[in-house]
Order: C-alpha cells, then structure tokens, then sequence
C-alpha cells in the first residue's frame, strides 16, 4: 500500500480522521463510571469474578465492565440482535421473504435489529444492576452505595443509552469513515487494552517471575499464529463456473469461466463467541456463590470447567466445532446457490446442474468447514494453554485475536479501495483535460 498517496486523498484523509475522533469518544466514554457504584469495592469484586464471562466482554469493551462505566454493556447486544436476526431470515419465511426485497427490505430488518438491540440491551442492564446490588466486598463494603429500584432505573437507563450511543457511532464511522463501525469498536476495545498487557509481562520478566526465554518464545508464538490468521482468512476455494455461448443477431456473447470463491473459514469468529459465552456463562454463576459453602454444582464448576482444564478445552472444541457447522448452514445454502447458477445459465465442469451441483457444492463447503473448524480450535485453545499453563497475565483470547485481524485486514482493503478510486478520478480529470486541451 502507498501510505504516501493518503496525504493527497482529501477524501479519505477526512474519512481517517473521522474514524479516529468517533474512537477516541468511545475510549472517552469508557472511563465516565455509572452513578451509585463503589469504584474501590468494585474493583476488588470484578477481579474476585475476572475468570467468568465477566473477563472476555471486558477484554471487548476495552475495560469497561471493569469500571462499570456507562459503555459497560458495549456493542455486544446490537451484535447478538444482529446474529439472531441473520438465523431469522432463514428460518422464518416472512422475514426470508423481506430479505429479499432489496434495499427496503434491509432497512426493515434493519430496524427490527435495533428494536432487539434496546431490548436485550435493557434485560442486560437490569441484570447487571440486580447483581451489583448483592455484591460485597471482603471488607463489607457495598458496591452500591444506595441500593434500590431508583439505583436499577437509572443504571438501566445509563447502559442502554450507552449501548445505543455506541451504535450509532458504528453506524456513522460504516457511513462517513473508513471500516465496518461495529468491529472497529471492538477491535479498539481489544487494543486498548495490550499495552498494560505488555507492560505487566515485561515488568514480570523483570522481576524474573517469567524468563526471558519465555517471553520471547511467546512473541515468537503471537507472530506466527497472526500470521496463520492471515494466511487463512484470505484463503479460498475457488470453484471454476462455465458460462455457455449465446448469439444475439449477429454477435457471439458470453462463453467465458469464472469461478466461485468459498472461504475456509466461512463462519467468521462467530463460532468461538458462542462457545466462549455458553462455557463461561456457568462459571460465573459459580463465582457468585461465595462465603464457604459453595454447592456441589459450584464446586465442580470451578474445578472441572475453569481455564485451561481438560474438561473445558474438550467442550470449547466440541461448541467451536459445532457451531461452525451450524452458523455455515445458516450463511451458505448451496440449493440456493446452485439454482441461482442454473438460472444465470453457470455450471461447474463435469457436474451436471441442479441437484447435482448442490451436492458437489455441499461435498466442497463441508470439508472446508471442517478445516476452518480446525483452525479455529487450535488458534482458540493455544491462548487458553498460555493462560492456564504459562502463566500469561492477561486475557487474550483466540477470539480477540481473530477479530483484531480480521478488522485490520478489512479496513486495510478499504483504504487500498478507496486510494484505488482516487487513482482513477486523476486519471479521469487528465484525461479530459488533454481532450479540452486538443
């Protein structure tokens, strides 16, 4: 990329800088703390519960949890409103129907979206403000000063409008800046957390609780797997489709092949969101069972399904490996696809079309699901062994990884089309130039 020709892009230079200063209220908004809440007692609570679900959404949003600040809940419901609504409309006809309207249609579900974003978003905020209110710290102190439905109100309140605010900043940086909104909040909430991250490692390797061997083994470690990540999620499939000949009065048209481009990794970083949500959903349910005479469900809990146990690898692998398969039959429907070959006149070579490009479609995208579920697997259980194992005293996670590469790669593509279009627009511009010119 020529990072140089930036300068002379005015538009994008504008879209950048637009992107940045929508980021930079972001990480101002993560630091204004929800009224009525003990920032002391709080601290010492969330650290007590850092290994539940409560760790990685705070690791999303950039440490908001942990301040209890009014962009606490983050991005992360409009994400969740926005997976259901996707499994929706292929499951419900009417919504499958409107999907296929075009523009209208999108702005519909669209709409719908938003609505399933305030309500997850207030059941969210309601939640979290019923469990500060019976969180006590070691020394008795409260979290919540004043505890109370007017506490619960204005805490709702507070996270939902948060949680929206966020929205609609995604929303403008997608339209006005450079990137996909939504992920570029959370890829800034997953970066502004490494550099205490890297701090505190090397302060540890000073102090020679890690060794030097092993810290650079690990950044050895971290470039590698970003580089497989890379490598596989540009990687593809492409299936080679024949367009035939036609004749239209005396001209030949068509007759020439393309190909359909299938990725390895079709689901995206869904599959280990999912199953880091449901494994860690349990296990913050146990943390809150505290003062000594935890049950026996608790106690298992801790022991069995924390980080880095055999039971817990076992069952991330097996949800990673399951929802990849679910969530790439929900995205790709080869019938359709198939069809919609049939229709344009494609077809594969040597597969006759209809049914039996469907099934070579479904032959192809089931072991590449396989392999991305595999890649998955691995790039999510290396973090979990260096945490559990090593001794790595931050929480960073396969799934903060594939997506803080995967948003780097697509803003990257962005800007390279952006600067692309503001090539041809000189090139345009000289072109008439010299013609006014003869």
């Amino acid at each position: 990329m020529n990072w140089g020709a930036i300068g002379k892009a005015t538009e994008l230079k504008n879209r950048l800088w637009f992107t940045i200063g929508a980021l930079v209220v972001f990480r101002i908004g993560a630091y204004i703390p929800v009224p009525g809440v003990d920032p002391q007692a709080l601290a010492e609570v969330f650290h007590r519960n850092s290994g539940g679900i409560a760790g990685m959404l705070d690791v999303f949003s950039g440490g908001s949890i942990g301040r209890m600040s009014i962009l606490a809940l983050s991005i992360m419901p409009y994400i969740s409103a926005s997976i259901i609504m996707q499994i929706l409309t292929t499951v419900v006809p009417s919504l499958e129907a409107l999907k296929k309207e075009g523009e209208a249609g999108r702005k519909k579900i669209n709409q719908y979206t938003r609505f399933g974003t305030v309500l997850l978003a207030a059941f969210q905020a309601y939640g979290i403000a019923v469990g500060l209110e019976g969180q006590i710290a070691s020394g008795g102190a409260h979290v919540v000063v004043d505890a109370g439905l007017f506490f619960r109100f204005v805490t709702t309140v507070t996270l939902v409008g948060g949680t929206l605010l966020l929205m609609w900043i995604g929303e403008q940086i997608t339209a006005r800046g450079v990137g996909n909104g939504v992920s570029l909040i959370i890829f800034a909430g997953i970066v502004a957390a490494l550099p205490s991250a890297l701090v505190q490692t090397l302060e540890l390797g000073r102090t020679g609780a890690l060794s030097a061997l092993f810290i650079i083994a690990l950044a050895v470690g971290i470039v590698l797997v970003v580089a497989t990540v890379v490598f596989v999620e540009t990687a593809q499939r492409r299936i080679i489709v024949q367009y035939p000949k036609r004749q239209v009065g005396n001209r030949m048209y068509g007759g020439e092949a393309s190909h359909l481009p299938i990725k390895i990794n079709t689901s995206g970083v869904i599959p280990p969101i999912f199953a880091s949500s449901l494994l860690l959903f349990p296990a913050t349910i146990a943390s809150f069972q505290t003062g000594g005479n935890e049950p026996g469900w608790a106690q298992f809990i801790a022991t069995y399904l924390s980080h880095g146990q055999p039971l817990y690898l076992a069952a991330y692998v097996a949800l990673i490996v399951f929802f990849c398969f679910f969530y790439t039959t929900v995205v790709f429907n080869p019938a359709d696809t198939a069809d919609n070959l049939k229709k344009n006149g494609g077809f594969v070579p040597g597969i006759r079309p209809g049914k039996n490009t469907a099934e070579y479609l479904e032959y192809i995208l089931n072991r590449l699901t396989l392999v991305g579920a595999a890649y998955l697997s691995v790039v999510c259980i290396l973090p979990e062994l260096l945490i559990a194992r090593g001794g790595v005293p931050f929480y960073f996670g396969g799934t903060s990884l594939l997506i803080v590469v995967s948003v780097t790669l697509d803003t990257v593509t962005q800007i390279q089309a952006h600067l692309l279009a503001h090539q041809y627009e000189g090139l345009i511009k000289k072109a008439r130039l010299r013609g006014r010119g003869r």
